[in-house]
């Protein structure tokens, strides 16, 4: 397997700097332990992996374990993914593997997470987070699995890094939405400041994600994942204070109002936020919401189909020559009375 990741990193600097990194002398080694494979089945239906991803899996857990090159290279990915376990901001570089390694690069991250579970699921119980929202957020590993199957119609993680947060105990599904424990950037940081709010880089603050299948993100069920927010991280982390909450999403691209009516979710949603002026100036991403929307970035503009109000918006949006931009938004979290959630 490293002779193969090598090969591919004489045409790839990213993962060359990866490869390097994890070669660095001071870099951490876990004692790696993966579930039997009597047991593998249940902890893997515990993370929502699909059914039909399993078999395959337990054939890659024998590969993993017969191969040494595999075995040190996965101690190293685990020991990278839980050094400084909990601490908002610290990045942790999980890259999609080579397409030549098949369905061992592809799902390789899968058992950097499986031998992860213990430690996250210590660090949940030791902050006290209900066994119900710990085993949501971490079930979004089988999620995406589906959204790689969507896009490439095989087994896979499509962005390993994105399940860091989750595993490291800094991201958390509260309902229809996820919150993760982050830091203001400078730009951020600057706009909140502006409006009078106390703020500088680095702050502790909130960020909100939108996941996939899960039925549509309706003002109501929004508004319940953020006033569960408002309780959820002042009695589990009482020493971060997060004054506000921020989103970088292309749901935040204001021309969106343009094709949607006022009453519509996603417009319901941007209401919420005050967008960033500090971020004016940014270069479009047209393949971004086309990813979201019809599940493929590569797909050609022109055979976009136009089946509901937001695929004809991105559609037509792009066809008429327009183009999309990642909304950045915020609004304070403000401290009412606590509230029983569950």
């Amino acid at each position: 397997m490293l002779d193969a990741l090598r090969a591919a990193a004489e045409h790839d600097e990213a993962l060359a700097a990866w490869l390097k990194g994890l070669d660095d002398p001071g870099a951490p080694v876990a004692d790696v332990v993966l579930p039997e494979a009597d047991d593998l089945p249940d902890v893997l239906l515990d993370l929502a992996v699909p059914h039909e991803d399993i078999n395959a899996l337990l054939g890659l857990r024998a590969r993993i374990l017969g191969d040494p090159d595999a075995g040190r290279l996965l101690a190293r990915c685990v020991g990278a993914l839980l050094r400084d376990l909990g601490e908002p901001g610290s990045e942790v570089r999980l890259p999609v593997l080579p397409a030549s390694l098949g369905e061992l690069g592809s799902c390789f991250h899968v058992f950097v997470f499986l031998a992860a579970l213990p430690d996250v699921r210590d660090y949940h119980r030791r902050h006290g987070i209900p066994a119900d929202v710990s085993r949501r957020t971490l079930a979004d590993l089988g999620r995406h699995m589906a959204v790689h199957r969507r896009r490439h119609g095989t087994r896979g993680v499509p962005v390993p890094g994105w399940h860091a947060l989750h595993f490291r105990g800094e991201l958390y599904q509260l309902g229809r939405l996820q919150f993760q424990r982050a830091v203001l950037g400078e730009r951020m940081a600057a706009d909140v400041a502006a409006s009078g709010i106390g703020a500088r880089a680095g702050d502790p603050c909130l960020s909100v994600h939108i996941p996939d299948f899960l039925g549509p993100m309706s003002d109501a069920a929004c508004e319940r994942s953020v006033e569960w927010a408002r309780e959820f991280f002042p009695r589990h982390f009482p020493g971060e204070r997060h004054d506000v909450v921020v989103c970088h999403s292309w749901l935040l691209d204001p021309q969106l109002k343009r094709y949607l009516p006022g009453a519509a979710n996603i417009v319901r949603f941007q209401e919420r936020f005050r967008l960033a002026e500090t971020y004016a100036g940014q270069e479009p991403d047209d393949r971004l919401p086309v990813g979201f929307v019809f599940g493929d970035r590569e797909l050609e503009v022109a055979t976009l189909p136009r089946r509901t109000r937001v695929e004809r918006a991105v559609g037509d949006h792009l066809r008429g020559g327009g183009h999309w931009y990642e909304g950045h938004g915020w609004f304070p979290l403000e401290r009412p009375q606590a509230r029983p959630f569950p």
